[in-house]
């Protein structure tokens, strides 16, 4: 948003509304479907305004995501606090990231569908590095949470660590999300009445932890070192 919105409350708030409207007409339209003229017609401002804001349609898409996607963070941190994220194994964290694409999926439908087109909608826009930094900053934040949750695993024993870390991040991130996408667009083909599409990613879920974790047994020694390491901290 730069200087032309700084310190100017009026602005921000015309930059807010620009940010909501464009967002829910293209969650429910298509990004490609939804024309710039559009988005200034529904958020009540005039064209030249909107491209004061955005000189163009990529930079406002890109805007939303990132608003979109960091909002969407921090719904996600109110779910488990400091004390309770400090007292879980890599294990634990692990479960708790995966179950965050599930909870996107019961509670961020709008989202999903936005991304899914946002996806298609960059492949095909020439946009800079300087315009697709700030969404990949959100992308950023990610992996390093991802990271603290895998040296968790590493000091506890809970995690598979014979898989590195990028691959367990780029796995567990591209999968969970595509499937979580996928049902809530409607590009899973029900073949049974009793599709249940939760009970379907929990499954997944399932399998991608028997894969990424190690049992008890194994975790054993690990989780004593973590126990004193954790009273050596305070």
């Amino acid at each position: 948003m730069g200087n032309y919105v700084d310190g100017k409350p009026w602005k921000q708030e015309k930059y807010q509304r620009i940010l909501e409207v464009g967002f829910r007409l293209f969650s429910e339209r298509g990004i490609e479907q939804v024309t710039m003229p559009e988005v200034a017609a529904a958020s009540n401002v005039g064209r030249a305004t909107l491209f004061r804001y955005f000189p163009s349609k990529p930079e406002l898409v890109i805007a939303i995501g990132t608003w979109k996607w960091e909002e969407y963070l921090r719904w996600q941190d109110q779910s488990i606090s400091p004390e309770q994220l400090r007292r879980m194994t890599g294990a634990e964290r692990l479960r708790a990231y995966l179950d965050a694409f599930v909870n996107l999926y019961r509670h961020h439908g709008d989202l999903l569908h936005f991304n899914y087109n946002f996806n298609g909608f960059l492949r095909h826009e020439a946009c800079t590095p300087e315009q697709k930094r700030p969404y990949l900053q959100v992308a950023e934040k990610l992996g390093a949470r991802f990271h603290g949750l895998y040296q968790r695993g590493v000091a506890d024993g809970t995690l598979n660590t014979e898989i590195s870390e990028q691959v367990m991040f780029s796995v567990t991130f591209r999968i969970m999300l595509a499937a979580v996408t996928r049902y809530a667009v409607g590009l899973v083909v029900a073949f049974a009445d009793d599709s249940e599409p939760e009970r379907e990613l929990m499954m997944l879920e399932e399998l991608l932890l028997s894969r990424f974790t190690r049992d008890s047994a194994q975790a054993e020694d690990g989780g004593a070192a973590m126990d004193n390491l954790d009273c050596l901290i305070g």
